[in-house]
């Protein structure tokens, strides 16, 4: 697929929207731990095709979700904690063996795989390795002669058969197509983050990151992928933080509306009050029709991103409320009308205690060293951008110091762990 390439704007130059990259930055999956968890989906794929039962079964076996459109982000701000999305696409053989037979025997295949646990989930196995990084992998089968790889899902719950047990319809595979057209690369984005981690000494993989194979290196391509990244940052963290019963809205139905949203060329803080908005509008709409939110895989009408999450309208409603304050704050802190001193308390209730700190002294560095050579940046109303409102929040973020804050687990598909 040829896509084309926009300019787009760097987003660091901007005292406002270089804290909220600087946030997005510090919850990214670092390259050399995307290395790893390619090498990791390899080793697992590698695997189950020696094993007796899934030899020769296995037809494909690729990265869904987050990792496949360079979304995935840390669930907590502190421990590294990352989810990766893996399909396995099965012979139709083992169909008969029906959703729950089918997860089982992947359980079964990976119980001695040498990870920390492995867990049977609704829809996948998960493999918890002791660095932390989940692998969740989902059994599929291909529904061939369709288009772009729509396929069938296991969902059921166990110990035992159920009527509740099915095949869901999912095309993972279209809607990150998908969503690469729509969100095509910003050029000065994704050069901006890349000379950000290739200046980052933060190198987090133990040594087994050597033996992974050449590939192109993670960074993110644009300003709806980084505006995604703080929206599912901002849900685990308030979803924890307002200690929410249920599911949280799938991370799936957010690069939905991201790549829905995206307009080539926008500011960070436009591409995610945009994000916002656009899902607070079609939640509100819902709710005064007295329905939940309804929204399908645009490359397949079947895969349904809302199966399992709105659970209720007051579901739907406490999160479209979370996002109007999300877009509150954030436009508050890029018209320069929340008190410098107010920002770090604002920014670390939306993201949590360790990535705001550490993006707002980095940010504050930034500046202090652009003011000093002459390079300052300008807002959006033509006032010098000075590094005093910076430090202000800097000094603010140390006296305020506390306990991280703690994201929910989740799969893709919004399942809790």
């Amino acid at each position: 697929m040829n896509i084309r390439a926009f300019t787009g704007i760097d987003p660091f130059p901007d005292w406002a929207d270089a804290i909220l990259a600087q946030i997005a930055f510090n919850i990214q999956l670092p390259p050399s731990l995307h290395a790893k968890a390619v090498s990791r989906y390899e080793a697992v794929r590698r695997h189950l095709e020696a094993t007796t039962f899934f030899a020769d079964g296995i037809e494909h076996f690729y990265p869904q979700g987050s990792m496949a459109i360079d979304a995935t982000i840390s669930t907590r701000g502190t421990d590294d904690e990352y989810d990766i999305d893996i399909i396995a696409q099965l012979a139709a053989k083992y169909r008969q063996l029906g959703p729950l037979g089918v997860l089982k025997a992947l359980e079964a295949a990976l119980a001695d795989y040498p990870v920390q646990m492995v867990i049977r989930q609704t829809r996948c196995v998960t493999l918890i390795y002791g660095d932390r990084m989940h692998l969740d992998i989902s059994a599929a089968f291909r529904e061939h002669g369709t288009q772009e790889r729509r396929s069938h899902i296991m969902h059921a719950k166990g110990p035992n058969r159920s009527s509740e047990d099915c095949e869901v319809p999912t095309n993972a595979y279209g809607f990150v197509e998908l969503y690469k057209a729509r969100t095509p690369v910003e050029t000065a984005v994704s050069d901006a983050f890349r000379r950000r981690w290739d200046d980052h000494d933060r190198l987090r993989a133990d040594a087994d990151v050597d033996d992974v194979p050449n590939q192109t290196p993670f960074v993110v391509k644009n300003m709806a992928t980084l505006a995604l990244q703080l929206v599912k940052r901002y849900r685990n963290i308030t979803h924890d933080r307002k200690r929410r019963a249920g599911r949280m809205a799938p991370s799936i139905l957010l690069a939905d509306y991201a790549s829905r949203s995206s307009s080539p060329g926008r500011t960070l803080s436009d591409a995610l009050i945009s994000l916002c908005n656009l899902l607070i509008a079609d939640i509100r709409r819902a709710s005064m029709l007295g329905r939940t939110l309804s929204v399908f895989n645009a490359t397949w009408d079947q895969d349904e991103f809302t199966d399992r999450w709105p659970e209720s309208i007051e579901q739907q409603n406490a999160f479209a409320d979370d996002l109007l304050h999300l877009v509150t704050v954030v436009s508050l802190i890029r018209e320069g009308k929340l008190d410098p001193v107010d920002v770090p308390n604002g920014l670390r209730r939306l993201f949590g205690d360790f990535v705001v700190t550490e993006a707002i002294r980095k940010t504050a560095q930034e500046l202090g060293g652009n003011i000093q050579q002459g390079n300052q940046g300008y807002t959006r109303t033509g006032g010098i951008l000075v590094p005093a409102a910076a430090a202000a929040s800097t000094l603010a973020v140390s006296r305020a110091a506390a306990a991280p804050v703690s994201g929910s687990r989740h799969t893709f598909f919004g399942d809790p762990v």
